[in-house]
């Protein structure tokens, strides 16, 4: 019945309707129309979300999938409350094939955009739009749908449905006790993304990177991230307080739980902090942040000090790649660390995932319990070479007692 409705897809272009704004009460990101108005549907939602125990930064991702999903119902000229799966279908089928909205064209990275670095063999990143970014996107929409559906003031269907198998209409109906839940079907409409592995910094390029810092605050930000590959978020929010210099630990505020957790430093990343903090010329305030800036102000006042936010911190990392050739991010950090402690015989994978803060065991095993591509093809590389070498190796002769024509026939070769 919904598939009645046929779209030229390709000659769609979503306008550039409302924006994601921050704002000041209980919900800390709204999506408003062009009069700077909030959309009351999604503000309702995202009122329910933040009480669900979500965090500020999982908030605004989801006002900006949602402002996407109002513009395409704008487009399609379907009110958020009649939507069906044909809306939620062809918007995935948009996805495949759109570019991203961009504020302003591309200058240098026109050149990069879309290939692939030859120094870190990673891809730079284009304006297509990524089968997570989809999958995302479909779980957002359900989310809000789903909230709608419950309290009885949405639509009887929801736009993304979910793909149950045959004969799996009661997920989980014969459960064994002993055994994991198994997750309820996929969404339908759910692209396929293929499993990445982790992208680690070998130590010689590393080398180079931390070489072509230009201060003591970035050599100390990425000597604290390598050692012990806390993401960027929680190394901003750092203060002064969180630095035990005795037992040389640093204390974070894992994303997603918001839990405090004492993480070990390397004693370099401690000397450049002290280093840095030498250069800062100010003591800070027990619960000052302790990664600061130059930037200036509106005012005219000049240049005036404030807290290094992540925006920074990419600059900090792009005048490297510049400098370099490359493109490693900090993620990439948090990857060598990981790796190398995965590696370590005296570690075991549980102190791993209390390190990384995974929540699940399986998820530090998934991902970082794996062969290293580059020595797997060096010990098949290994391998060729000496079986070449076994080929050409003249054979031993026969012992006393053998018949030479019998171990021929039996073992091949040309025995002397």
């Amino acid at each position: 019945m919904f598939d009645a409705v046929e779209r030229d897809i390709r000659a769609i272009r979503l306008p550039r309707w409302g924006r994601v704004v921050a704002a000041e009460g209980v919900v800390p990101w709204l999506v408003v129309d062009p009069e700077g108005v909030p959309v009351v549907p999604i503000r309702r939602f995202l009122a329910d979300f933040v009480a669900r125990d979500n965090r500020p930064g999982s908030v605004r991702s989801y006002a900006y999938d949602l402002l996407r999903w109002w513009r395409w119902l704008r487009v399609v000229e379907v009110a958020w409350d009649k939507a069906t799966p044909t809306e939620g279908r062809d918007l995935v089928l948009w996805l495949k094939q759109a570019e991203k909205l961009r504020r302003s064209p591309r200058t240098k990275s026109a050149a990069t955009a879309g290939t692939v670095n030859p120094i870190t063999r990673k891809q730079y990143l284009d304006d297509r739009y990524k089968p997570r970014t989809t999958r995302h996107s479909n779980a957002v929409v359900r989310s809000f749908y789903e909230y709608w559906i419950d309290i009885g003031e949405g639509p009887l269907i929801n736009p993304v449905p979910r793909d149950r198998a045959r004969g799996r209409r009661r997920p989980n109906a014969h459960h064994n006790p002993l055994e994991p839940f198994r997750p309820d079907a996929r969404l339908r409409y759910n692209p396929k993304v293929p499993k990445r592995q982790p992208r680690e910094i070998p130590d010689e390029r590393w080398n180079e990177l931390f070489g072509g810092l230009r201060s003591n605050r970035d050599r100390a930000l990425l000597a604290l991230d390598v050692s012990n590959g806390a993401r960027a978020c929680e190394l901003l929010g750092i203060r002064s307080v969180d630095l035990d210099w005795g037992d040389q630990r640093v204390l974070v505020c894992r994303k997603g739980t918001g839990a405090e957790q004492w993480l070990p430093a390397s004693p370099e990343a401690f000397v450049w902090i002290r280093l840095y903090l030498a250069d800062l010329g100010e003591s800070l305030a027990p619960n000052d942040p302790l990664w600061w800036t130059l930037r200036r102000r509106d005012r005219g006042d000049g240049l005036r000090r404030q807290p290094l936010n992540y925006e920074a911190l990419r600059a900090v990392l792009k005048r490297a790649n510049d400098l370099l050739g490359t493109n490693w991010t900090m993620h990439d950090l948090r990857h060598t660390a990981s790796l190398r402690m995965a590696r370590d015989k005296t570690l075991s994978l549980r102190d791993v995932q209390v390190i990384l803060g995974h929540a699940h065991l399986s998820t530090t095993a998934d991902v970082y319990l794996i062969e290293d591509e580059a020595e797997v093809v060096r010990r098949v590389q290994r391998h060729l070479v000496d079986r070449e070498q076994q080929i050409q190796e003249p054979t031993q002769s026969v012992a006393v007692g053998y018949d030479a024509s019998d171990l021929t026939v039996l073992f091949g070769g040309t025995p002397q």
